[in-house]
C-alpha cells in the first residue's frame, strides 16, 4: 500500500505537501523546519516531484484538496516554487500556507497564476509586542499589507491564523486582535490556544507565564466564537471558522481540513508527513538529508508504518468528527460510543442528538475533549501503540 498501487476505491482525494523551509524558527513551534538551507530548495522539490510519482497510483484521478504546509512555502526559491506549483496535480482546492513577511506582489501574482486559489496567512497576533513574544518576524503593518497584496492579486478565498493566549496577552489585547482581524473580511479564520511543548526554549523562557494563560483559556475562546459568530462567521470546527455567505451559495470551510476531520484518505509528502490510506498509516522521517538520499536512490523515503484496524479508525473518526458543528453519524460511530457517558452529557447539556448525529452543544464544545472523552468507548486494545494526536492544516 504505501508504494505504487491501492485498490481503485482505496485511492486518495487529499494531498499535503510539506515544505520545511523557514527564515526563522519561532520558540513555540514543533513542527519538522529547516531553517534557511536554499541551496537545498530544488533538490528538496525534485524529491518531492520524485515521491509524488512513487505514491502516484495512491491518489485518485480527481482530486478534492491539494494544500502545501510548513515550514513557509512561500519562503521557497521561487523557481523551486514555480516547479513544484506546476507540477501538482490539480485539485478543486488549492491552498499555500504562507508567511506575512514573504508576501510581494510578484509572488502573489505567481500563486493566483498557478492555480492557487486559497492561502492561509499566519496573522498570529495584530500587536507587536506579541508577534515579538512569539518571535514572528512579520508586523502588524506587514500582516496587513499580505492580505491586501493577496487581495489584489485575484485571490477569493484568505484564511488568517490567530493564536491566542500568548504569554503577556489580556482579553482586551485578544479583542483588539479579533477587530483588526475582522477589518481585513478574510473567508476563513483558524483561531488557536498557544500550545507551547515541554522542554522547547519558550517554554523555558515562559513558563510561569503559560500556566498563567492556561486559567483563562476557556474565557478566550468563548471571546473568539462570541466575536466571531457577531460578525457573520460559522464556528464551524473547535478552532475554525468561516464567513457565511448569502443563501450558502459557497462553502467557505477548509475541503482540505474537512477530509481529515470526516475520516478520508489522504497522501502526505515530504518529511515528516503522515500518510492514511485504507488499513494503513505512515509517517514520513523527518530528516531532510535521509529524504534527499532516498530521492537520490530512487528509493521512498524512510518511515515509519502503522496497520489501522477499523475499529480504531471508527474511533479517530469519533474523535475528530466531534470536533465539528455539525456532529458525527451516531450510526457510523456507534461501536465507539460510551452509551451512559453519552446519556450524562446529553443530561448535562454538553452533547445533544440532532437528525441522527451527536453533537457537542455550544457549552460542550467549548470544553472540547473534556467532554469528548466522556463520549468515547476505550481506545480499542489493537490501537493504543497507534494512537496519535492528528494536527490538520489550517
Amino acid at each position: 500500500m504505501t508504494g505504487s498501487t491501492a485498490a481503485a476505491g482505496e485511492r486518495a482525494r487529499h494531498l499535503y505537501v510539506h515544505v520545511p523551509f523557514c527564515a526563522h524558527r519561532c520558540g513555540y513551534c514543533d513542527f519538522v523546519t529547516a531553517v534557511g538551507r536554499h541551496d537545498e530548495h530544488a533538490a528538496y522539490v525534485g524529491a518531492l516531484l520524485h515521491e509524488l510519482e512513487l505514491r502516484r497510483d495512491l491518489l485518485a484521478d480527481t482530486l478534492e484538496t491539494v494544500y502545501l504546509g510548513g515550514g513557509t512555502p512561500t519562503y521557497l526559491e521561487q523557481g523551486a516554487l514555480v516547479r513544484l506549483l506546476a507540477a501538482l496535480p490539480a485539485a478543486a482546492e488549492l491552498t499555500v500556507e504562507a508567511n506575512p513577511e514573504t508576501v510581494a506582489p510578484d509572488l502573489a501574482r505567481l500563486l493566483v497564476e498557478h492555480g492557487v486559489d486559497r492561502v492561509s496567512l499566519g496573522a498570529q497576533s495584530f500587536q507587536a509586542d506579541l508577534l515579538s513574544t512569539l518571535e514572528r518576524q512579520a508586523t502588524p503593518q506587514a500582516v496587513r499589507e499580505a492580505a491586501r497584496t493577496l487581495r489584489a492579486a485575484g485571490l477569493g478565498n484568505l484564511s488568517l491564523d490567530l493564536i491566542y493566549g500568548i504569554p503577556g496577552q489580556s482579553a482586551g489585547d485578544l479583542e483588539a486582535d479579533l477587530e483588526a482581524l475582522v477589518e481585513l473580511a478574510p473567508e476563513h479564520v483558524s483561531a488557536y490556544e498557544l500550545e507551547a511543548k515541554p522542554g522547547t526554549r519558550f517554554t523555558l523562557a515562559h513558563g510561569r507565564a503559560l500556566e498563567q494563560q492556561s486559567a483563562s483559556m476557556e474565557h478566550y475562546m468563548q471571546l473568539v466564537t462570541e466575536t466571531l459568530g457577531r460578525h457573520g462567521y460559522r464556528w464551524y470546527e473547535t478552532a475554525n471558522f468561516c464567513r457565511k455567505t448569502p443563501g450558502e451559495e459557497r462553502d467557505l470551510r477548509s475541503r482540505h481540513n474537512l477530509g481529515y476531520w470526516l475520516g478520508h484518505d489522504y497522501v502526505g509528502l515530504g518529511i515528516g508527513a503522515v500518510s492514511t490510506v485504507g488499513e494503513n498509516r505512515w509517517e514520513n522521517a523527518p530528516a531532510l538529508a535521509g529524504y534527499l538520499a532516498a530521492a537520490k536512490a530512487s528509493s521512498l523515503p524512510p518511515s515509519r508504518h502503522e496497520s489501522l484496524s477499523p475499529a480504531l479508525r471508527a474511533w479517530e473518526r469519533a474523535m475528530l468528527g466531534l470536533r465539528l458543528d455539525e456532529g458525527v453519524s451516531e450510526e457510523a460511530v456507534a461501536p465507539t460510543l460510551d452509551r451512559d457517558g453519552l446519556e450524562r452529557m446529553i443530561e448535562a447539556g454538553l452533547a445533544e442528538r440532532a437528525s441522527g448525529a451527536v453533537r457537542l452543544t455550544p457549552r460542550g464544545r467549548l470544553l472540547g475533549d473534556a467532554v469528548t472523552v466522556e463520549l468515547l468507548a476505550e481506545l480499542p486494545a489493537d490501537g493504543v501503540a497507534q494512537a496519535r494526536e492528528l494536527a490538520p492544516a489550517s
